[in-house]
């Protein structure tokens, strides 16, 4: 080992591998686990597994990529052999060209001034090694903080890259806000608020917690939950692990697979996990999963939070677990951003048992929420709102089967599906380029390779009304064929 002190907090990790035929993914996968224990570096900061080119499409150093949700990066012999390493092979050298594929892939993708953390360790047929990356200080990986606002911002762009229902807030909500700032000078007062929440799922007001957003509900749990294993399923939107890791805790990654439609598997799940983060229907696959499913990772001792923030796109709300009493540790948190327009408001909220949302309770400020933001949590969750919610979703489902549609009759385009919420993730080939020849063209889609799980040939594609959709097909079309 050549750990001589921790790096730093948000320092990156790359993983050097070397594969021997017949090595097995879960092989390569407790060799490195082990290493990194033994080094006290977290998983969580790993942001690249590196090796010789002719390893890189290896099953095995594929599933350990996806197990960490990272990208394999591949590099010639010859760059490698270029990289002095400590610990030389002969047998190496003269198969690979290289001294020690897993220390030199390492110290290759740290760069320059990247240093082994961690010297070659093996098993029977793996080798591995871990070096940091400076060049990553102060950098989370993946880019956790990346939104779909950054692709639009100031651009004068068609927006089919943030997921709020175009045209809104609907006129009656915007003069119920514009009647609520006569009562500016009066402190918030949230109780007819969390009433009409608690009234719209069955549920008493003393299971319902209101915050500035989804978002501040993320900081909450990060800040207050004494967990030792928290646990994000991915891809899925990355706010809850990146307020997990601002909070000091050290996140484990479940990532879902391409080949199993990014379908939820229980089985994926530590058993020993206390938290468990994910999002339903799940940004930015789209795809819904069955509540049961979802139920059956409750056990005692383990918060569940599951985010159903674009649940209210979905007819019927299906698959919901909102007004669910029955689930223990169970924490689901809605946002009104998505249908209703406000993004801007910023208002949520949480549902639980009251002993859960009590330190959340606690660790907020005074008046957390305003008062115009409590007039829109009321007002979206009367009757007449929840009417017009469900038509929205009705005419989002034909909208959004007319896009994947025309997606998928792009060359080489793949939509994931069947999808259920107001996005559509579509595959294809040198995708990051074609997201900034439609930029070009006056279309901003969200890139995906900020996405564990993900890498830069997927893009997410907001579903809009079918004109809209028709002119972005047009675009695309013409990108492609350009």
């Amino acid at each position: 080992m050549l750990a001589d002190r921790a790096p730093r907090r948000t320092s990156s990790l790359v993983v050097g591998v070397g594969a021997a035929s017949g090595a097995t993914g879960t092989e390569i996968e407790a060799l490195v686990r082990g290493a990194l224990g033994a080094a006290g570096l977290p998983l969580a900061r790993v942001r690249a597994v590196a090796t010789v080119d002719r390893r890189a499409g290896e099953p095995a150093v594929l599933a350990l990529a996806a197990r960490l949700g990272v990208p394999v990066r591949a590099y010639a012999p010859d760059e490698l052999a270029s990289v002095r390493v400590p610990s030389p092979s002969g047998p190496a050298r003269a198969a690979l060209g290289t001294a020690s594929v897993a220390e030199a892939a390492a110290l290759a993708e740290a760069g320059a001034r990247g240093r082994l953390l961690v010297a070659k360790q093996k098993s029977a047929r793996a080798t591995c090694a871990v070096a940091e990356d400076p060049r990553e200080e102060g950098v989370m990986p993946y880019e956790l903080r990346h939104h779909g606002d950054a692709e639009v911002r100031g651009a004068g762009l068609t927006d089919l890259a943030v997921n709020v229902r175009a045209g809104t807030p609907p006129a009656w909500l915007r003069e119920r806000l514009a009647d609520a700032l006569g009562s500016l000078a009066a402190y918030p007062d949230d109780r007819a608020a969390r009433a009409a929440v608690a009234a719209r799922h069955g549920l008493p007001p003393e299971r319902v917690l209101l915050t500035a957003g989804a978002a501040e509900a993320f900081v909450l749990l990060a800040r207050t939950l004494p967990v030792r294993r928290p646990v994000v399923v991915h891809p899925q939107f990355t706010e809850p692990e990146a307020a997990l890791r601002a909070a000091g805790h050290v996140v484990e990654r479940v990532v879902l697979r391409e080949e199993d439609g990014f379908r939820l598997d229980p089985a994926l799940v530590p058993e020993d996990a206390d938290l468990v983060v994910l999002g339903n229907p799940t940004n930015p696959t789209s795809v819904l999963h069955p509540a049961d499913v979802i139920a059956s990772l409750a056990r005692p001792g383990r918060t569940l939070v599951v985010d159903e923030a674009f649940v209210d796109t979905v007819p019927g709300e299906r698959e919901s677990l909102a007004s669910r009493t029955d689930v223990p540790g169970l924490l689901v948190l809605r946002s009104l951003t998505k249908t209703w327009g406000l993004a801007g408001l910023r208002i949520g909220y949480v549902l639980g048992a009251p002993q859960a949302l009590a330190p959340l309770a606690r660790a907020q400020p005074l008046w957390p929420v305003s008062t115009p933001a409590l007039v829109a949590a009321e007002a979206c969750s009367a009757p007449a709102a929840l009417a017009e919610a469900e038509a929205v979703a009705r005419a989002l489902a034909a909208d959004r089967d007319f896009l994947a549609a025309g997606l998928a009759e792009l060359p080489g385009a793949r939509v994931v599906g069947p999808a259920a919420a107001s996005f559509l993730l579509v595959r294809l080939p040198e995708a990051a380029r074609v997201r900034e020849r439609l930029r070009a063209a006056g279309w901003a889609v969200r890139r995906g390779d900020t996405f564990p799980g993900l890498g830069d040939e997927w893009l997410r594609v907001a579903v809009r009304d079918r004109g809209t959709s028709e002119r972005f097909l047009a675009a695309a079309r013409g990108v492609l064929a350009g």
